[in-house]
């Protein structure tokens, strides 16, 4: 993997790991369609790379690490997606080179995406008021992401949603979430990964880190801007352009499945 192609990948996870649009599924469509190898190291570096995102959202939202109840409910929605990432993991893996499956999510998403504003008009609550219950019940939603597409973003904002969160406090608690759910891939990955660390290698990852960083940070702050003035008609829309996309470059031959 050159080092144009890192910077690359590393903007693409910063921009999308906090969209509901799908950083997995950008990711396959992006190396599938410029061609890069998915060699051990390449996909170890789109994974640990999402160490920069965590500290985004560190830095984000600061204030709220000092919530000890928070550490109760994120730890309930974690739970349920950790062991659906466990138990279906070589599943989620035969699926992360296939296009094909990342445009039918990216659709099928993309029609809850316009329809979710309505469903959950009236739902006001702040983090605070969440049970333990419904914070599992969110982290059970967050376990539909590990299809590339789907997006773990889209499916926790759903599931804030759906527990009564408000638009604010559900990107809030997606973003939280995401703490301990790309921390636990990233460092799972780094563990087992067999490849020898170069300097080079070193190197790229760590400017990927910083590049996901920096991009993830603003996406945060896009995200609560553009759902709070137009909802999320803007990411729906743009997931089912995309996917159709998708689908109309691989009938031209472009992607190989």
């Amino acid at each position: 993997m050159s080092w144009w192609e890192a910077l690359f990948l590393a903007v693409i996870e910063g921009l999308t790991e906090f969209l509901p649009v799908s950083s997995t599924g950008h990711l396959v469509l992006a190396s599938s369609f410029l061609g890069i190898a998915k060699e051990t190291f390449v996909q170890d570096f789109e994974i640990i790379i999402q160490g920069g995102a965590i500290l985004a959202v560190v830095v984000h939202s600061f204030s709220r690490l000092w919530q000890p109840k928070l550490y109760v409910l994120v730890g309930a929605a974690f739970v349920p997606t950790a062991l659906m990432g466990y138990l279906l993991h070589d599943y989620v893996e035969a699926f992360l080179d296939r296009p094909l499956v990342v445009a039918g999510a990216l659709i099928g998403g993309g029609v809850v995406l316009l329809l979710m504003d309505r469903w959950f008009a009236a739902a006001q609550k702040g983090i605070e008021a969440l049970r333990w219950q419904e914070a599992l019940g969110i982290g059970l939603i967050q376990g539909i992401s590990l299809v590339p597409g789907v997006s773990r973003a889209a499916a926790a904002l759903f599931g804030g949603r759906l527990m009564g969160l408000s638009r604010q406090e559900a990107a809030e608690f997606s973003f939280l979430l995401a703490v301990p759910t790309l921390g636990a891939a990233a460092a799972y990955k780094f563990l087992k990964s067999p490849i020898v660390w170069t300097g080079e290698r070193t190197a790229i990852l760590l400017v990927g880190m910083a590049v996901a960083f920096l991009v993830a940070l603003a996406a945060m702050r896009f995200l609560v801007a553009v759902w709070m003035r137009w909802g999320m008609r803007p990411f729906g829309w743009y997931r089912i352009a995309l996917g159709i996309g998708v689908w109309l470059v691989w009938a031209a031959g472009k992607f190989s499945s």
